[in-house]
């Protein structure tokens, strides 16, 4: 399964057509607007459309991304209270699409601790979850390492797992730009199994469900969330593969964030990321 993000203008099920017409197996959405707070409910005829799509497509998995505003961590209670409306919307959203998997950014404790804020982040999914009918995963996303974020460490994210109620619909996207801004090294085989090897101690590879591939702009342990494009960033196309071959990732949905610029350009980086997993 492998796939980018993909535009849903014009409609929702159009997803599908773009990520057929790129070679995608599997593909990302947002179900909305990600820069504002407001969106339309879903209509019923764009539900009944989409899930026909799916049947028609035959994908395996499709995911969810939450919009950009929510910070899931924040100890502000304004704050709080809009982005655990806003996940609880987006789940229920995912639940009627019939989506598997939605994508997380677990956010800031705003300088009042990491604890904090993992506390928060793990109420937010266990509220929405309980108030969600439908079987969508929610997928903690790890974070690049940014001043006062929750989960660029393994750590944090397993902390979060055990206290979310439903272990069952909670799991973890892995960005592999993230991880290498973070100072989870990479760039080649041994680096990889090292990395790799930690997460499956520390979190454990049944819970990891997507990953996100990335390059990185930014070097090792630069805390910066830039994506590049697969193999022309500070990772490399040898890391890239080593980490493609790691056991268990290409059984994932394997879904690219990087900055393409026309169709030609996501084509290629499929038929890359294609020929690297050999």
């Amino acid at each position: 399964m492998v796939g980018l993000h993909v535009s849903i203008a014009g409609s929702p099920d159009l997803a599908f057509d773009r990520a057929r017409e790129l070679g995608a197996t599997t593909f990302q959405i947002f179900t909305r607007n990600p820069n504002q707070w407001k969106f339309k409910p879903l209509a019923d005829d764009t539900v009944a459309l989409f899930r026909e799509k799916r049947k028609q497509s035959g994908f395996r998995r499709i995911v969810d991304h939450m919009p950009y505003l929510p910070n899931l961590a924040s100890p502000e209670k304004s704050t709080m209270k809009i982005s655990r409306y806003t996940l609880a919307e987006e789940l229920k959203r995912c639940g009627a699409l019939g989506i598997d998997y939605l994508v997380v950014h677990l956010g800031s404790h705003l300088g009042k601790g990491t604890s904090v804020g993992m506390a928060n982040i793990a109420d937010a999914c266990s509220e929405a979850i309980a108030g969600s009918e439908g079987e969508t995963m929610v997928l903690l996303e790890n974070m690049a390492g940014q001043k006062n974020c929750v989960g660029a460490r393994f750590e944090e994210i397993r902390g979060i797992l055990d206290r979310v109620d439903s272990r069952d619909r909670v799991g973890v996207c892995l960005d592999s730009c993230h991880m290498f801004a973070a100072g989870f090294d990479l760039r080649n085989e041994e680096a990889v199994g090292i990395t790799m090897g930690l997460f499956n101690e520390i979190v454990g590879l049944d819970r990891l469900k997507v990953v996100h591939l990335n390059d990185s702009k930014g070097p090792l342990g630069s805390r910066l969330d830039r994506h590049e494009d697969i193999g022309e960033g500070k990772i490399g196309r040898k890391g890239i593969r080593a980490f493609l071959h790691y056991p268990g990732i290409g059984e994932r949905p394997v879904i690219m964030e990087t900055p393409y610029e026309d169709i030609r350009t996501m084509e290629k980086s499929i038929k890359l990321v294609r020929t690297l997993m050999g």
